[in-house]
């Protein structure tokens, strides 16, 4: 497309000497469109969460046997890691007595397209966190050091939060 086309586009800033042919006129183009672009990518990403975010109650079950591990009513809260650009953090509750007891804090991405999210805790042991995104049910697993499989995790969406 010819550069005077997009001319009725830039008519308040006639004034100016806009390259008109070859690779200036690409360089222009994209100093100029790339931050708009840019802008709207951030943004698709905050949309792109946005089914994730929020709070999931449901059952946490042990999946090794002779463990110290303990099947546990969970609620965990989803919202936006304002410390890291486009990631998450899931604040991790079990309920005792019912009572809300917290167990840490885990960083995490959700993919969209995937509808998956991954979280990880680099403690004594490395424990990886992976959810499916099914409608109202988030589903998961924790795998410890990349191979034990310690935990199954079924939640569904809670509309209010439980406290």
């Amino acid at each position: 497309m010819p550069w005077h086309a997009w001319s009725w586009f830039f008519s308040p800033l006639r004034g100016i000497a806009w390259p008109r042919d070859g690779i200036l006129s690409l360089i222009f183009a994209g100093t100029l469109f790339l931050p708009v672009a840019f802008a709207a990518a951030q943004s698709g990403s905050s949309r792109d969460n946005a089914e994730i975010l929020g709070a999931w109650e449901g059952e946490s079950k042990c999946t090794l046997p002779d463990s110290p591990c303990h099947d546990e009513h969970v609620i965990y809260e989803v919202s936006t890691d304002k410390n890291v650009s486009s990631g998450l953090k899931m604040d991790g509750y079990k309920v005792v007595n019912g009572e809300r007891v917290l167990m840490g804090t885990l960083r995490c991405a959700f993919e969209a397209r995937k509808k998956t999210l991954s979280c990880t805790s680099r403690g004594k042991e490395a424990d990886d966190w992976e959810y499916t995104l099914s409608g109202d049910t988030l589903e998961g697993t924790l795998t410890i050091n990349g191979k034990t499989r310690y935990r199954k995790i079924v939640t569904k969406k809670v509309t209010a939060p439980s406290r």
